[in-house]
């Protein structure tokens, strides 16, 4: 070994490998990519319901309108629930909607109680 490279190697004069750098970046842009990806993904099938009103129809039914948007072209599957004045869940239905090409779409639905309910809403939906 020279002397100048004694000295190079004594005071960290020495060539630095840049590949490692490279591989990292590289690394990291498919990280971020993929999450990125993942959430975009997840978004598109995201859906919203909102409660519109319910009707008490008699002790043991009760009938539940709501709206849901956020999917078009999409089956969405709801969980829509009959509650009575403790908020204890005294009734519910799974109820499937038909894709079409409307944002949102108006769902009207009877759900059959075992008791006497007060309310009446929708639980969650999702994408089929």
């Amino acid at each position: 070994m020279t002397t100048a490279q004694e000295l190079d190697e004594r005071y960290g004069r020495t060539r630095r490998r840049r590949m490692p750098w490279l591989i990292a970046s590289v690394v990291a842009l498919l990280v971020v990519a993929g999450f990125g990806w993942m959430i975009v993904a997840q978004s598109m099938d995201s859906v919203d319901a909102d409660d519109l009103g319910f009707d008490l129809v008699d002790e043991h039914t009760v009938e539940v309108r709501f709206q849901v948007s956020g999917v078009q072209g999409k089956d969405v599957v709801c969980v829509v629930e009959a509650l009575d004045e403790e908020f204890g869940v005294v009734g519910w239905k799974v109820v499937e909607i038909a894709g079409t090409d409307d944002h949102s779409r108006a769902v009207s639905t009877s759900v059959p109680t075992v008791a006497a309910a007060t309310t009446g809403l929708v639980n969650t939906c999702w994408v089929a």
